[in-house]
């Protein structure tokens, strides 16, 4: 069973809104910052392992969806998985530093919280 498809939005359409609603929640930023780590993609267990938090299958559903409809991440079925990498160069090239700089003061606040 292929499930259904996935809507990934064209970089054109993706707003900066978009972006910034999309990373106003803390786990979405945490998953964000390990997909940017990530080599390959990563599945929802594995980053979630990686992100630290244990969430519901459906909480974490949920905020892919988020991030996948704000055009930050594409996903890809394999096999019952869904395997999800971040579109940093197709987001950099349409907001050019906005994603990085983002990211950067994240973890520039996450260290100082973890101090």
């Amino acid at each position: 069973m292929a499930g259904r498809p996935l809507r990934h939005p064209e970089i054109g359409e993706v707003s900066v809104a978009d972006i910034l609603h999309a990373l106003a929640d803390p786990i979405r930023l945490g998953i964000v910052c390990e997909l940017m780590r990530a080599e390959s993609g990563l599945n929802c267990v594995e980053t979630m392992g990686r992100v630290g938090k244990v969430l519901a299958k459906s909480t974490c559903s949920q905020h892919y969806q988020i991030l996948r409809e704000a055009g930050l991440i594409h996903c890809e079925r394999k096999g019952v998985e869904l395997s999800s990498r971040l579109r940093l160069a197709e987001v950099e090239g349409r907001f050019p530093g906005l994603l990085k700089s983002i990211l950067g003061a994240y973890e520039r606040e996450k260290g100082d919280v973890d101090s």
